[in-house]
């Protein structure tokens, strides 16, 4: 018979530190959070192409924002930021940290659906904003757009707008409330209460050669819209010669990754490639390209804005379930440039932000002729003569000293004469980069 078995006595257990928190022992104070880094350690860690966390990043835009970070340490982060890139994540949080370093803005639940808004990137003589808001308004819509101003060589929405007297940009949060319950829509500027943080970063973009980094891009777009509590997004990502972003292919990456991060902050977000190898329309200038808008909302103007208006609008108004389709909605757009109605939900718009309101209705009722008395004009016009039959192609505006002789010749070498019959020019629409199907619900693409 086998002899039981029996078990070897266990040793004594060992003793403890006080603090371990090892079985048996007692339990010590938890594990502090590591302590936050400081800025010369973040951007040595993206300077030499390292991630950054969650944490990492709410502390650099905090320090933005309360001004313990210094002008250099701002433009180096954007550096490295610009040299090394961000990925999905990286971007996310920077958006985030953004639009969370300012108020966010909250609007009557009735309005969660007719929330909509349009962003771009940046082109010459593009006057869309001013000409959109409006029409969406007009189209039943709620348009809180919070706009930019010139950033590298193109125009501003904010500066073309404040070039009509007694527009102001700045405008709180309850009276945008007012103005979407009044007007529609509203076209204003970051201020200390709403995205602060992208404010300082926009600035110091423009200074430091980092315009054209796409996380920098996606973040100071999306981080303005995020406080917006939208409906549904569509940003304009020019591409071409008179662009940021001089491909197609350049401007489809920017565009994927506006629609990624906006799908992993919960926003609908499309964007539309678009061409701007030349100017949009036909007008370049703050006061000339308000006077082009009013234009197209006289139901005239040039055939590439209007065709853009009403795409990126048809865009909106399907992707936020308001029309069946693209082309309808774009339709409904058309509809209130032909018939008046944006242009008065745009001269109530000025008036609802400071703009007397007789100027307001002289500048929306008058003739093209009247509309340019009312609006600041350069102090010297320059006309340039096409060599064929002596008639001026070009008319320049300007404060400055005259045309030099190298500006006056590379301007007329912009000139091409041809004996070949007028065409249409294609339409600047070229490609939609669509939210993922979970975000869409039952549309798909046209």
């Amino acid at each position: 018979m086998a002899a039981p078995a029996t078990s070897a006595p266990s040793a004594p257990p060992a003793p403890v530190a006080p603090g371990d928190l090892s079985e048996g022992g007692s339990r010590g104070p938890p594990d502090l959070p590591p302590e936050p880094k400081q800025l010369p350690e973040l951007i040595r860690l993206k300077r030499d192409g390292g991630r950054l966390s969650d944490v990492d990043i709410r502390g650099f835009v905090r320090a933005v924002v309360d001004g313990s970070a210094h002008g250099a340490q701002i433009g180096a982060m954007l550096m490295a930021i610009r040299l090394r890139g961000m990925d999905l994540e990286e971007t996310v949080a920077l958006t985030r940290a953004l639009a969370t370093s300012g108020q966010q803005l909250e609007w009557p639940e009735a309005w969660r659906s007719q929330l909509v808004d349009k962003h771009s990137t940046g082109g010459v003589g593009d006057k869309v904003s001013l000409v959109l808001a409006p029409a969406l308004a007009a189209c039943g819509c709620k348009v809180p757009m919070i706009s930019g101003r010139g950033l590298g060589h193109t125009g501003g929405t904010l500066d073309k707008l404040e070039s009509i007297p007694g527009f102001t940009v700045i405008q709180s949060p309850e009276q945008m409330q007012g103005l979407l319950e009044q007007v529609g829509c509203c076209i204003v500027g970051q201020s200390k209460k709403l995205v602060p943080a992208d404010g300082i970063l926009y600035e110091a973009r423009d200074v430091t050669a980092t315009v054209d980094s796409l996380p920098l891009i996606t973040a100071s777009i999306l981080s303005k819209k995020v406080v917006e509590s939208l409906s549904a997004l569509v940003v304009d990502v020019k591409f071409g010669g008179a662009a940021v972003f001089p491909s197609q292919a350049q401007a489809r990456e920017l565009a994927e990754v506006l629609v990624g991060v906006g799908a992993g902050l919960g926003l609908r977000v499309a964007a539309a490639l678009t061409a701007m190898n030349s100017p949009l329309g036909r007008s370049v200038g703050h006061s000339l390209e308000v006077e082009e808008a009013l234009l197209c909302m006289d139901g005239a103007g040039p055939p590439d804005l209007r065709d853009l208006v009403t795409r990126l609008g048809g865009v909106l108004l399907w992707l936020s379930r308001q029309a069946e389709t693209q082309d309808e909605g774009a339709a409904r757009v058309a509809q209130t440039l032909d018939d008046g109605s944006a242009r008065d939900r745009f001269e109530r718009m000025l008036a609802g932000q400071g703009v007397d309101p007789g100027l307001a209705r002289a500048l929306c009722s008058g003739t093209p002729a009247q509309r340019r008395q009312l609006l600041p004009r350069a102090r010297e016009q320059e006309e340039l003569h096409a060599p064929a039959d002596g008639m001026p192609w070009l008319r320049v505006h300007l404060d400055a000293p005259a045309l030099s002789a190298a500006q006056r010749r590379a301007l007329q070498e912009a000139l091409v004469l041809s004996d070949r019959a007028p065409f249409a020019a294609p339409s600047p629409f070229a490609e939609l980069v669509l939210p993922p199907p979970r975000t869409m619900s039952t549309h798909t693409q046209q």
